[in-house]
């Protein structure tokens, strides 16, 4: 078994500062799984490349801006529950509101800015159990019946210095 890397954090300052709550379900090569029990090795189903191999999973707890997003809410049974995340994590939209509020089919966004104050709302800050897939390239994944955005390594600044 590989070890989740542990990081406590309590600062809003802290990074990452999207990620999944504990018992979000994502979809794997085993089927649903748990975002905790999910390990580097281990495969996510992705929306553009099929299987993608974790590289590293990253735990904290961190204050964070919390977005609730009620069952249903971003279409036929999208999420298949109600849901929280980080106010940063990346949604994939592709309904009404892509076409809406970006003028695109489809649009990678915060959850923030899907805060509506019915459906979707921002319940301010709070302490937040996260779990950080780290998939070493941009992926969508899928996780509690929504479209996000998989985290990917950190890249160092290469452009030369000013």
């Amino acid at each position: 078994m590989i070890p989740v890397k542990h990081q406590s954090h309590t600062s809003a300052e802290a990074s990452p500062s999207a990620g999944l709550m504990r018992d979000t379900i994502v979809l794997t090569r085993q089927g649903d799984v748990a975002v905790q029990d999910i390990r580097a090795g281990d495969h996510v189903i992705t929306r553009g490349a099929g299987m993608v191999q974790v590289q590293s999973v990253t735990r904290q707890r961190a204050l964070r801006r919390a977005i609730s997003i009620a069952a249903g809410s971003l279409g036929d049974t999208r999420p298949d529950c109600d849901i929280v995340l980080p106010a940063d994590q990346k949604v994939l939209i592709r309904d009404w509101r892509a076409q809406a509020l970006f003028g695109q089919d489809q649009a990678l966004v915060a959850a923030s800015s899907l805060v509506d104050g019915e459906f979707i709302i921002d319940q301010g800050m709070q302490v937040l159990e996260l779990y950080t897939l780290e998939l070493g390239q941009s992926h969508v994944i899928y996780a509690g019946g929504l479209e996000v955005a998989g985290a990917i390594e950190p890249v160092q600044d290469l452009r030369p210095a000013a």
